[in-house]
């Protein structure tokens, strides 16, 4: 149930963006800036968890959650699910969901 939640957060995220973008625009690199945060989230979950099953270096999930509110939460949302990393741990799962929740009020904030 959870995991469809979290898929669902993200077609949920970009029907309030465009709504949001037909009221007022928003700067014209937004979208971009998205992207890429998202992108380099997945890939930072990755390479996370691959140190996870070696045990070596770790990122900190305080750098996770900063990007993740940045922008970057849609990849964190699908680099969870993929990779099954950071889901089970309920407190980083708590400060994840506000994280989104904060970015998600931003947009918002905009109109």
């Amino acid at each position: 149930m959870r995991s469809l939640l979290s898929w669902l957060s993200l077609p949920a995220f970009a029907a309030l963006y465009l709504w949001r973008a037909s009221v007022r625009e928003f700067p014209s690199g937004t979208p971009w800036i998205y992207l890429a945060l998202g992108v380099l989230l997945f890939v930072v979950y990755g390479v996370d968890k691959r140190a996870a099953r070696r045990g070596r270096w770790r990122i900190s999930e305080r750098n996770l959650l900063v990007v993740g509110v940045l922008g970057g939460w849609m990849g964190a949302v699908v680099a969870q699910q993929v990779f099954r990393h950071k889901t089970r741990k309920s407190s980083f799962q708590w400060a994840f969901w506000a994280t989104v929740t904060v970015n998600a009020v931003v947009v918002l904030a905009f109109v």
